[in-house]
């Protein structure tokens, strides 16, 4: 990828190398359970819980970091880039359809971290919450990808921060509050397949800010939009599925498969079409 040209965002927030001490998180464990099986399938857990942000006593004391004094930070600079590069497409186009882009902050940490949504341990992987507006990340994740999910490359690496950022778009044009809307309407098996689309509509949107951000900045080299797709593959549910247990149980699905992970970040990247981003079928996006 090309990101030379892409500001870093001024929103985020680092807090690697702080301490955080686990507190209890009302609900009981069956919510805490819920809630972290929701983060690590990267969804904000209020949709699941239907509930607003958990109380705790989860406290957070800063500790000297780790890193040297002066050294470059490629790591943050780097998702400071794409942030800012989703910022900076997606600022552009809500202002075309006379709305106004709230832009979220990108939380690095850790181990553990304490979001509006509940704690977090590293393994739940990168999430965003919407009762914070804020999307977390552990950059070690990029170390699974790359090695447990056998999805390497930068814009692979990128497309996960651009999914995160579609489910805020999804948070500030009021898709998530319909979906809970709709869930509690809907019958099991509609309620349960509410969130996949939600996810694979996230996907799209990701690809949408790939199509803009390079027909504006070109920040796209060859081989890069196989790593995304490829990463989207990778962490397919019956991909992950087979992985863990060795079969596929569509019941199961929080994301989608494979197959369908791919189709819709492939059509936001070729079509640049927010239209096209409709997976719950009618009205569009914007």
């Amino acid at each position: 990828m090309r990101l030379d040209d892409e500001q870093e965002s001024q929103n985020i927030e680092d807090r690697r190398g702080s301490r955080v001490s686990r507190g209890v998180v009302g609900g009981g464990l069956g919510s805490i359970a819920i809630v972290l099986i929701a983060l690590f399938f990267g969804v904000d857990p209020s949709i699941i819980l239907q509930g607003g942000p958990p109380q705790s006593n989860v406290s957070q004391e800063p500790v000297p970091q780790s890193q040297q004094a002066g050294a470059r930070d490629e790591g943050r600079e780097f998702v400071s880039r794409v942030l800012g590069s989703t910022e900076r497409v997606w600022g552009e186009i809500f202002q075309r359809a006379g709305k106004q882009y709230a832009e979220p902050n990108l939380v690095l940490f850790s181990g553990r971290v304490q979001s509006a949504c509940g704690f977090a341990s590293a393994a739940a992987g990168p999430f965003y919450c919407g009762n914070d507006q804020k999307v977390y990340i552990d950059l070690s994740f990029y170390r699974e990808l790359r090695e447990r999910f056998k999805a390497p490359g930068d814009f692979a690496q990128a497309y996960v921060v651009a999914h995160e950022v579609g489910h805020h778009v999804q948070n500030l044009l009021g898709i998530m509050d319909k979906v809970k809307a709709r869930q509690s309407r809907a019958g099991e098996r509609e309620a349960n397949g509410l969130p996949v689309r939600l996810e694979l509509q996230a996907d799209c949107l990701a690809g949408i800010w790939a199509s803009f951000a390079n027909q504006e900045r070109r920040i796209l080299e060859p081989g890069d939009v196989e790593e995304g797709l490829n990463a989207a593959a990778q962490i397919g549910d019956d991909t992950l599925q087979k992985r863990a247990q060795g079969y596929v149980v569509p019941e199961g699905f929080t994301h989608g498969s494979a197959e369908q992970r791919v189709r819709w970040f492939r059509r936001g990247i070729e079509t640049g079409d927010l239209k096209q981003c409709d997976t719950f079928s009618g009205g569009g996006v914007l």
